[in-house]
């Protein structure tokens, strides 16, 4: 038993097998480092912008809000589409012969400048996982391929055919093809799930820009 182990099987695996499993966990364990921390970016960000928006619809001071949000050094979310807005609009206004749709529009510019920035950041190293997970099934295959045609190599200088002879070399085989499996279904499973939580905070941004436009678009015409 201990000479058919998995462990026995990679060991004795020929090197390009070796190569191809070597590849996929490197890629495996890459995917689990990304999504770890992506989890964590994720939730920092709908947390952030969840509590800023309580604060920023609790009836607080728009300039009291500004000042304070402007030394936070965490901000994120919403708040940094209010700080990109806010500060663009208070710049625009200062200056002289500004129309008040003009400092809407650098409001507005801003804001969507900003939500830009946060959403590419949100979405970093997405587009990674997207690679391992179409990527990974067909490196495995190859060394499932090879492996085979390796072990049918072998079968034939032989010269007799019998299942104890083939068997560790096709099972050795198609533990590429499941590693690469492994590397790739929570790839899969992960990048499905931050594109969708990247769309959800996308439509947050979209809504707060036009809430927050709207609000402008009242002080901009006192």
């Amino acid at each position: 038993m201990q000479e058919i182990s998995i462990f026995s099987l990679i060991v004795h695996a020929s090197l390009p097998v070796q190569l191809v499993m070597a590849g996929l966990v490197l890629l495996s364990l890459l995917s689990w480092g990304i999504i770890f921390n992506k989890l964590a970016v994720l939730r920092r960000a709908r947390r952030a912008t969840q509590d800023f928006e309580q604060k920023f619809w609790s009836g607080v001071d728009l300039s009291s809000l500004y000042e304070t949000s402007r030394v936070n050094s965490d901000a994120a979310g919403s708040e940094k589409l209010f700080q990109a807005g806010f500060a663009e609009f208070l710049k625009l206004r200062r200056q002289a012969g500004v129309e008040s749709s003009e400092q809407l529009d650098g409001a507005r510019r801003a804001m969507r400048a900003a939500a830009q920035r946060e959403l590419d950041a949100l979405d970093h190293h997405n587009s990674f996982l997207a690679t391992v997970g179409s990527v990974s099934p067909y490196i495995g295959l190859f060394g499932t391929v090879w492996g085979i045609m390796h072990a049918f190599i072998g079968l034939g200088n032989a010269g007799q055919a019998t299942l104890a002879t083939v068997a560790p070399g096709i099972a050795e085989a198609l533990i590429a093809t499941a590693i690469g499996l492994f590397a790739a279904i929570p790839a899969v499973v992960a990048y499905n799930r931050f594109a969708a939580d990247v769309d959800r905070l996308a439509g947050r941004f979209d809504s707060f820009m036009e809430e927050f436009s709207n609000i402008l678009q009242r002080l901009a015409a006192r």
